[in-house]
């Protein structure tokens, strides 16, 4: 099904839009396999609906006083599509240049039609990515843990800048949740995931159903308060309610709920914003062990969704050992290692790679990936965000990339 293009011409004398189709037909050929194209002269942009998909296309030279002139109907970060017709691409280099003289971003899209399409469909991506987070509801259960002394966010900045809410949920409604389901309750589904494993581990019969109560109970609370992502606080709820949150995170991310650890409010955005990117279920993993002689990275982590697995096993928890986690078996293949940080959600570190091992040391969370990385890994050793990164299976640097700098984040390396 084709996505809707609204393009803004901008040509120097007045042409009508089957004149510029004709003259610039290639390109437009090529973006009809995706999108189903509007050409609109800019001087009637104020037809084009709201909230739809617009960008700029520079039809030929001498155009660059009426670009700036219509510099609001532009969305923001500007982009300009030309194809360099026409002398448009010298024409977009020094729109551009004068945009950015006044501290503002913008870019050109321009090279082969095919080129320029494929740059057109990761814009569009992270556009349609920017929309579908507005009014995304984080639940944030209890208490971020005290030693996350970096992963804060500022709640009315994230809201300015994303569009979504982070909302918070005393434990206490936890702790009525999980007395309020009985073990008759879950028995059946607890039964599956044990059947499934390929083994249980220092683990109980009771350790599994008090993990499923705690599961039902946090479920109970994201459909109550419609979140789309919920974290918890681990190691409070296993001095509390005899168990650890693991399973349950493992199952929610399963069923399409981003959820994450240690009440980390940084890695629970991450996390969102790479399932509404890539529409992949993700792995959230503590930075374990970095090798910079083989450029590797270990994640590790005691919850993992069971989708990511080629097989599992149920364990007792790595800190605690109350409770249930998860040490999951993943495929080799493409990852890509994504973190959005900063208190204010403007930084990121992204990277695509190769999972080359499953590892299994005693003193690490359950579940340890190692990731032979594209970029260099002394970032975690250096400057890194923070303790937690997010894993993507497959290689999507491109669009998050494409989607960050549309949002004005900056890089970290």
């Amino acid at each position: 099904m084709n996505m809707d293009l609204y393009l803004i011409i901008f040509t120097f004398e007045a042409t009508r839009t089957d004149i510029t189709y004709e003259r610039h037909k290639e390109l437009f050929i090529e973006l009809e396999k995706h999108f189903t194209v509007h050409l609109v002269n800019c001087e009637e942009a104020d037809s084009i609906p709201a909230n739809v998909y617009k960008m700029a296309f520079i039809a030929n030279g001498s155009v660059e006083d009426k670009v700036i002139s219509n510099f609001s109907v532009f969305p923001y970060p500007i982009t300009l599509l030309t194809d360099g017709l026409y002398n448009s691409l010298a024409a977009s280099a020094e729109i551009v240049a004068s945009i950015r003289s006044k501290d503002l971003r913008a870019r050109i899209i321009h090279g082969s039609p095919e080129e320029m399409v494929q740059d057109v469909l990761l814009h569009y991506r992270a556009y349609s990515a920017r929309k579908a987070l507005k009014g995304k509801r984080i639940g944030v259960i209890g208490a971020p843990a005290r030693w996350l002394v970096a992963s804060h966010v500022d709640y009315f900045i994230a809201s300015k800048r994303w569009g979504v809410h982070y909302i918070d949920i005393p434990i206490e409604t936890l702790n009525d949740r999980f007395a309020a389901v009985t073990d008759d309750m879950i028995g059946m589904e607890a039964s599956v995931i044990a059947n499934r494993a390929t083994a249980c581990q220092d683990v109980t019969p009771n350790d599994l159903l008090r993990a499923m109560r705690l599961y039902k109970a946090v479920r109970t609370i994201c459909d109550e308060e419609r979140l789309d992502a919920v974290t918890l606080p681990n190691i409070s709820i296993a001095h509390t309610l005899q168990t650890t949150g693991d399973l349950a995170l493992s199952l929610l991310n399963d069923e399409g709920i981003s959820a994450g650890c240690e009440g980390d409010l940084q890695s629970i955005m991450t996390l969102l914003m790479a399932k509404t990117l890539t529409g992949q279920t993700c792995f959230m993993g503590d930075t374990s062990f970095v090798n910079t002689g083989c450029n590797e990275v270990t994640l590790s982590h005691c919850a993992i969704a069971p989708s990511l697995t080629d097989e599992y096993f149920i364990c007792d928890h790595f800190e605690t050992h109350v409770g249930i986690a998860l040490r999951g078996i993943v495929h080799e293949g493409d990852v890509t290692v994504f973190k959005c940080g900063g208190e204010c959600l403007d930084e990121y570190f992204v990277s695509e790679g190769y999972l080359t091992e499953n590892g299994n040391c005693p003193a690490a969370p359950r579940t340890q990936l190692k990731i032979k990385l594209e970029k260099p890994v002394s970032y975690f050793l250096t400057n890194p965000l923070g303790s937690h990164h997010i894993l993507i299976p497959g290689r999507h640097a491109a669009v998050i990339q494409e989607f960050m700098q549309h949002n004005r984040c900056r890089l970290r390396e």
